[in-house]
């Protein structure tokens, strides 16, 4: 049986405790800048340097949500935020914006770079393009059915990852704005109702 990793999304640094120490694989966080987790507490340099810190001292992953899409003069505040990162060992960084993916390939090329659910990623055409441009997981879309899981699984040699608690985006997952905007409520609604996810 392949490995499952049980990832958790922390919006602070109590939530991080909490996730570590019940068990889970992986955590995954918002920085003060740049992440779709925006109404999370979410962790500045200090804290973020902190909370990898601690989760790795208990054998735990962080991984970095800088997964919104960015505007021209917002890429070197985004790329200076990933080269802290990665020097503090980040153990992957979440993104969507394909024009700081390129980059980051360029200049960090052994950081683990896992396409957000942002992406709407549902099928194995769209798996196996980010596979080619060198991402190490992708975080499906919530409705992709059991049996597509199941098919881009045995096609696909990319890690993959799914939700398996918690869709509070009306419209499709991923897609927030539209959510917000149709429905009143998106993925900014996270911390009152965590989801937990887990890759294969």
């Amino acid at each position: 049986m392949n490995h499952i990793e049980l990832l958790a999304p922390v919006g602070d640094f109590e939530c991080l405790k909490a996730a570590v120490q019940n068990g889970a694989d992986a955590v995954y966080l918002g920085a003060s800048m740049f992440s779709a987790r925006a109404s999370a507490k979410n962790f500045d340099l200090h804290e973020l340097e902190e909370a990898v810190s601690y989760a790795h001292l208990r054998g735990v992953k962080v991984h970095l949500a800088l997964n919104t899409l960015l505007k021209n003069e917002e890429l070197e505040e985004a790329l200076v935020l990933s080269k802290h990162a990665y020097e503090m060992g980040i153990d992957a960084l979440i993104v969507q914006d394909f024009g700081l993916c390129s980059i980051l390939r360029k200049k960090f090329p052994d950081l683990p770079l896992h396409a957000s659910t942002q992406m709407s990623i549902h099928n194995l055409e769209g798996v196996t393009e980010l596979e080619n441009l060198g991402f190490s997981r992708v975080v499906l879309s919530r409705e992709t059915s059991v049996t597509e899981l199941e098919f881009i699984k045995n096609h696909s040699n990319i890690e993959l990852e799914v939700f398996i608690h918690g869709a509070l985006c009306v419209s499709y997952s991923g897609q927030c704005l539209i959510s917000s905007m149709i429905g009143g409520r998106s993925r900014k609604s996270w911390k009152m109702c965590p989801s937990l996810q887990t890759s294969l």
